[in-house]
């Protein structure tokens, strides 16, 4: 009302001298009038959905959220590297729904708050693909999107898993975040039970370094990825009872990449898992096994020394217990545990010696607070079997996630 005010008077001042030449002060208040309840016709329009396009048509159809993650590490243990604070990932989602049929997702990362060619930061796609949803039974996606393997690949946002960092086994055996580009289908098999079939990119064998990551280094991330050899990944899940989940999932390919000296390279990855929430216990577990073939060929291709060298075999399992003690409105207060242990040297090729430091276990103990679902309070305390070459072999960490 105010500036419908204003905007009369000035219009009034404006003409007052061509009072007699020009349509009078009244006409023009009436002319005013119309003018403004036409544009609020309009507006209310846009804002019931009845324009074509239309900025509610937008929202309707477009959809933006995202997830972040700071960390506080303090090491010990003999530890030379220093205590460090880290925005460790902002990421951002983007979807769009074009209709029932075919839907766009995307999700955009930063890692370690700024990316050049001098800092350990990367800006990278982490998703983007289309999806067509058919029925419950079969449906297809094409693009860039995760792999189904384990339980924090394809769900890894902070406030759904405890613990500040990600557990050691979906790091170094399963390499979370792991994406890869092609197609796939998916859908419910049976009732409770969800699977997942792809043909994607898949690692390259030439990329292998630092051993004690297990196959990280091979990832490819979509990035002008070798696909010289492609890949089969799947899953299937049993969610038929609340608040069960049991599963497993298989990747295969070759990693030579048609490299004539490293061979076929072919690398298989499978896993096990499963969690159990009922009440206010939450228990998960999961073990996963990888087999690499022509290791020795891989090695001799890169030079690695002796000690480290592509591995033949490589594995590591988790167990986590956490209990819910205290809970009030969107309030949430869980204590937990996790036991793992890892080898990524348990085999190696002819004429390579294994290396025991790439054996090790580890015990973390904390707690997550949620003030609200979709935001979580992290701490806790890590003790490792055997010492990291520079981080020791205890750590304290705290952290603050949010997903929305």
């Amino acid at each position: 009302m105010r500036k419908t005010t204003m905007a009369v008077t000035v219009a009034a001042l404006l003409n007052a001298g061509n009072a007699l030449a020009g349509p009078s002060v009244e006409q023009q208040i009436e002319v005013l009038q119309q003018e403004i309840e036409a544009l609020k016709s309009q507006m209310a329009k846009a804002a019931t959905g009845n324009q074509a396009g239309g900025i509610q048509a937008l929202s309707d159809r477009t959809t933006i959220g995202g997830y972040g993650e700071l960390h506080y590490n303090n090491f010990g243990g003999g530890a030379t590297h220093k205590d460090e604070v880290d925005l460790h990932r902002f990421v951002l989602f983007f979807g769009h729904k074009f209709n029932d049929l075919v839907s766009f997702k995307s999700e955009l990362e930063v890692e370690h708050a700024i990316s050049s060619k001098d800092d350990e930061g990367e800006v990278e796609v982490e998703q983007a693909y289309l999806d067509f949803h058919i029925n419950d039974k079969l449906n297809a996606k094409a693009g860039l999107f995760l792999i189904p393997m384990g339980l924090l690949n394809e769900t890894h946002e902070p406030p759904t898993f405890f613990g500040v960092e990600r557990n050691e086994i979906e790091t170094r055996i399963i390499p979370s975040t792991w994406r890869e580009g092609g197609v796939g289908v998916y859908g419910e098999a049976l009732p409770g039970f969800n699977y997942q079939l792809n043909l994607t990119s898949g690692f390259n064998a030439a990329k292998f370094e630092k051993p004690q990551n297990g196959i990280r280094s091979t990832h490819q991330e979509g990035q002008l990825a070798a696909a010289e050899d492609l890949s089969v990944s799947g899953a299937l899940n049993y969610v038929g009872v609340p608040g069960l989940l049991l599963g497993g999932a298989f990747f295969t390919g070759n990693t030579g990449q048609g490299n004539s000296t490293i061979g076929d390279a072919r690398l298989t990855l499978w896993d096990v898992h499963g969690r159990y929430h009922v009440g206010k216990l939450d228990v998960r577990a999961l073990y996963a096994r990888g087999h690499l073939d022509d290791a020795g060929k891989i090695n001799t291709f890169l030079a690695l020394p002796v000690n480290k060298g592509a591995p033949k075999e490589f594995f590591g399992w988790y167990t986590e217990a956490a209990y819910h003690v205290w809970q009030s409105g969107d309030m949430d207060f869980a204590p937990f545990v996790r036991y793992e242990k890892w080898d990524t040297h348990k085999e190696v090729p002819t004429g390579y010696t294994r290396n025991p430091a790439f054996e090790n276990s580890a015990w973390t103990v904390g707690a997550n607070f949620w003030p609200h679902p979709s935001v979580v309070l992290k701490a806790d305390y890590q003790s490792f079997d055997k010492p990291d070459a520079d981080k020791g072999d205890k750590r304290f960490n705290m952290g603050v996630g949010y997903m929305f």
